[in-house]
């Protein structure tokens, strides 16, 4: 005869074990795929922010050295300093790094535009009589952008200038991104001039 601690498990034990054990593996199957979607939104969101703060730092740095010298366009003809419009704007800036010491001017004609759903930004190889470069996306997934220009205590939703040297003192731009909603930003215009 044997003892009951020599038998080992019934059935119904090893039946119970099981299913503890399956709904541990399922619970931990569930947390992990509860990790990585979580973990692909935060990398979704991260890049949305990471667009944005992209933005808004170049936009600073041209806005910021914006200047008032007049570029001429490939028939010679002079141009306005900056030209804003509801979904683009154009300008010269100063401040263009020459590392390689090219011959070519320190000052450049830069454009921001929307193009579908991104936010493109053009520039010049030369200031006067060339052809503007390939553009660069910033941002994707922009539903809609709105500038306004501030000139003497107002805003106004076009710049077009009365002396073609003339510069707003600031920008406002609000991008709408896709997933994010609308982001509104302020850029003072050529600091220092």
């Amino acid at each position: 005869m044997t003892r009951p601690a020599e038998q080992g498990f019934t059935l119904v034990e090893l039946l119970v074990a099981l299913f503890v054990f399956a709904v541990l593996a399922m619970a931990g199957v569930a947390l992990f795929g509860f990790s990585v979607r979580a973990q692909d939104a935060a990398k979704i969101r991260q890049g949305e922010i990471a667009a944005i703060r992209r933005l808004d730092a170049i936009l600073t740095a041209d806005l910021a050295q914006a200047t008032t010298r007049l570029p001429r366009d490939t028939t010679g003809v002079a141009q306005v300093a900056f030209q804003g419009g509801s979904a683009a704007l154009l300008f010269t800036r100063r401040g263009w790094d020459n590392p390689e010491g090219k011959p070519r001017a320190s000052v450049q004609r830069v454009e921001y535009r929307l193009a579908g759903d991104r936010i493109e930004r053009r520039a010049w190889p030369m200031l006067d009589g060339t052809e503007a470069g390939p553009p660069v996306t910033i941002v994707r997934g922009v539903r809609a952008l709105t500038l306004r220009y501030r000139d003497e205590g107002e805003w106004r939703a076009r710049w077009d200038p009365l002396r073609p040297a003339a510069l707003p003192s600031a920008v406002e731009t609000v991008v709408e991104i896709e997933g994010v909603g609308p982001v509104r930003m302020l850029f003072v215009t050529g600091a220092g001039q």
